[in-house]
């Protein structure tokens, strides 16, 4: 299907223009190598999948025939069939087979080791009719310049003007009561740009520190009090930097953290990559429930990874609502890009300017970064090789996207890669670090060099490995788990829902297949069904990232950040997502969402049974923490009870407790409080801990016809309560929880599409017994 040639063809109706009108063919995103016809008359050629193209059709229009177009796809492989450069020789991607580096099209379309081999051909974005008359609105730039008990904004307009005219602007601002709160007519022969003042601003915050407050921002263009134009676009008053002094307390270190309207934030986090291969069916409501789900989760930044697309316009508007930031990459993942073609060149200068004034006014938008891993993997290479050559790419990294942002954008921070900085590239001492010792066994790099070798083994990829990471900004790491078994049952056939099967293998696209059993062995033994397999991946995916995301927040503000990788997946396949393809949130996510909580308690392992507890006020304001720390075994019994009171600062982690507690597999070490949700730690793995063999009490009360809800009830310590259901839509208020000895909890389960009832709710809890080979 790939290498065919897709013609697509349509009738409109658009009469000629008046002479002081033009008619216009827009076409947002058209993948990617496409001709354009109207009427016979070849009007367009493209060559980017990341540029709106916009076509003056007016001169070919028919008055009294429908009008007719039609766009030629040309398969990419027949266009850089001839194309050549020297690839990298340890990219697992066949870039030399697929020359995706020569076009500018989503680069995972070719496969990744989370997603499918489908690159796609089309319109991916919608296609309109545009008639206008004597000018047109052609950009509207919104900036906060200050902050304070008066704010400080700017409006810039760029008018495209084809016929000799007075022209004016009114601007409007009002709040989200529909109240006038600025306002200005522009003389456009005078300016284009204005300051506007706004008293008492309601800012723009993330979760956990405020209300994400927008404001709608109304653009009138006029022509002698004619309107020509208007646009509207939800704004909000907020000013974001990028923080990377030297760090005081930890010497020959540097910051890297975001500071929104003057707060030094942590960055909790994830990694987005397209929510479908197929990314021109996305829809609003699609964004919508995963990125409402993101900020229930406590997350407050989201990075659209390098290798995907600049997302639909819905992704951003949903991240202004939600108060997420954004770090958003070029896109540019993984490969050398060609800097000797003219014809690429300036098609990248095109799409890097068009792309910064298309989002450069969200108030989500954190951070601008050039390139995934392109840097790192050269600089790895030159270790290899003993050299010093440049990343093939340097020229946009480097030169045109800079160079762009000082001129469109300058307010907002540039960072050339991910990772990027430091002594060298993934340096543990300055910028971000990807942390892929956990999972693929790259050897750390503390300071200038990688520290030991590649290490597959079960000591060599662990999670507690996440302790030894002392890094400024975790902007990936991340643990793989399938997804649900359901899931995996609406995309297989039956017989394939076993392991070893060509189609269960077909599912996991890193490598080798079986990388995971390493993390397994220790924590969970080896599954020796598929059904196990589901439950161990998804128990250490869980595990594993809550002990990273706790280690990474006790180190504030040494370390300001930690994305996951990754938060979605594109296919239903086995990957290192937090919920998977159909949109069922695996364990993780709920272990994920208590771990990035605002105000997050957490054990700290240390030498000789020694044990601290920390809390982490991620907040505006001081938290006064009334806590209770009991040692108890898993049948119930309490061993010690400690009580205390302690004042933990704004932004800030402190360790308020610490102590001795006796090591044995079957005691838990229990941390509850009225101002956070509680935790535990465990002294042994979960598969030599001897959980009690009674099972939780069960009651499920019908609520109303699409609403349960459900009371367990303990009688002794039960590990990782689980709720399923086997449709898609069902949501669960909490999930994957501990009860200990006499705890009741009530879950609330919802589904908007069909209709509960209590025979669609299956219970497990606990750790089935696997195997050691």
């Amino acid at each position: 299907m790939k290498e065919r040639e897709w013609w697509w063809r349509t009738t409109f109706d658009a009469s000629p223009p008046r002479s002081d009108e033009r008619v216009l063919i827009v076409f947002e995103g058209l993948d990617t190598f496409a001709t354009i016809w109207v009427n016979g008359v070849q009007m367009g050629v493209t060559s980017n999948m990341f540029l709106e193209h916009r076509i003056d059709v007016g001169a070919v229009l028919r008055a009294d025939l429908e009008n007719q177009v039609i766009v030629r796809f040309t398969p990419p492989a027949r266009v850089v069939a001839d194309k050549r450069m020297e690839t990298w020789p340890i990219i697992a991607d066949p870039i030399s087979e697929s020359k995706r580096n020569f076009i500018r099209k989503a680069q995972f379309g070719w496969g990744w080791d989370w997603g499918p081999r489908l690159p796609t051909v089309g319109i991916w974005r919608p296609v309109r009719i545009e008639r206008q008359r004597t000018a047109s609105l052609k950009d509207v730039r919104f900036e906060t310049l200050e902050i304070g008990a008066v704010a400080r904004v700017a409006v810039t307009v760029t008018v495209d003007a084809f016929r000799p005219a007075p022209l004016d602007v009114a601007i409007e601002l009002t709040d989200d009561a529909g109240l006038l709160v600025a306002c200005a007519i522009v003389d456009l022969a005078r300016a284009n740009r204005v300051e506007l003042f706004i008293e008492r601003p309601r800012l723009w915050w993330t979760s956990g520190l405020g209300k994400a407050t927008l404001y709608t921002l109304t653009v009138t263009l006029r022509s002698g009090g004619e309107q020509l134009a208007r646009v509207t676009h939800q704004v909000g008053i907020r000013v974001i930097s990028l923080d990377t002094s030297a760090d005081p307390q930890e010497p020959g270190c540097n910051f890297f953290r975001f500071v929104l309207n003057g707060v030094p934030i942590f960055a909790r986090g994830a990694n987005w990559v397209p929510a479908s291969s197929f990314v021109g069916a996305l829809a609003p409501s699609d964004y919508a429930d995963l990125l409402e789900r993101a900020a229930t989760a406590n997350m407050n930044m989201i990075r659209v990874w390098g290798g995907g697309i600049y997302e639909h316009e819905a992704f951003y508007e949903e991240c202004d609502r939600r108060g997420l930031l954004v770090w958003q990459d070029f896109m540019f993942a993984c490969a050398p890009y060609p800097e000797h073609e003219p014809e690429f060149v300036e098609s990248v200068r095109e799409e890097v300017a068009y792309q910064i004034r298309r989002l450069r006014s969200h108030a989500c938008l954190a951070l601008w970064c050039g390139n995934n891993e392109g840097d790192a993997v050269q600089g790895f290479i030159n270790r290899l090789a003993g050299k010093q050559d440049p990343f093939p790419g340097d020229l946009y990294i480097h030169t045109i996207i800079p160079q762009t942002l000082a001129q469109l954008d300058p307010a907002t921070a540039y960072w050339p890669g991910s990772p990027y900085g430091g002594l060298s590239h993934n340096s543990m001492r300055a910028g971000d670090v990807h942390n892929w010792t956990v999972w693929h066994g790259l050897p750390p790099t503390p300071d200038d060099v990688p520290v030991g070798t590649f290490d597959h083994s079960p000591e060599g990829v662990a999670y507690t490995r996440y302790a030894e990471d002392m890094s400024r900004f975790v902007s990936e790491f991340g643990i793989q788990a399938a997804p649900d078994l359901a899931t995996l049952a609406r995309w297989m056939r039956p017989e394939a829902m076993q392991l070893g099967s060509d189609g269960f293998l077909n599912r996991i696209k890193d490598r080798p297949r079986d990388k995971v059993n390493a993390m397994l062995l220790p924590v969970t033994g080896l599954p020796v069904t598929l059904r196990q397999y589901v439950e161990f991946t998804q128990i250490v995916q869980a595990e594993g990232l809550k002990f990273g995301i706790e280690h990474y927040r006790r180190r504030t503000p040494h370390c300001s950040g930690a994305l996951l990788w990754q938060y979605n997946d594109c296919w239903p396949g086995i990957s290192w997502s937090i919920i998977d393809h159909d949109r069922v949130a695996k364990p993780a996510w709920y272990a994920v969402r208590r771990a990035y909580a605002p105000i997050m308690a957490s054990f700290k392992a240390l030498a000789d049974d020694e044990v601290e507890l920390w809390v982490t006020n991620d907040t505006l304001a001081p938290v006064i923490v009334t806590a209770r720390i009991e040692l108890v075994t898993l049948a119930g019994a309490a061993l010690s009870i400690t009580e205390l009171q302690v004042s933990v600062p704004a932004t800030a982690s402190l360790s308020i407790w610490q102590g001795h507690s006796a090591a044995a597999a079957d005691r838990v070490l229990l941390v509850r409080s009225p101002q956070f949700e509680g935790n535990r730690h465990f002294f042994a793995v979960l598969k030599d801990m001897p959980f009690g063999p009674d099972a939780p009490a069960m009651d499920i009360e019908q609520v109303d016809a699409h609403t349960l809800r459900v009371t367990l009830t303990a009688t002794n310590y039960i590990y990782g309560a689980r709720l399923l259901t086997s449709h898609a839509a069902t949501r669960f208020s909490d999930n994957f929880f501990d009860l200990f000895s006499g705890e009741s909890r009530s879950i609330s389960i919802s589904n908007q599409v069909l209709a509960l009832v209590p025979g669609d709710v299956t219970l497990l809890y606990g750790i089935s017994e696997g195997t050691d080979q």
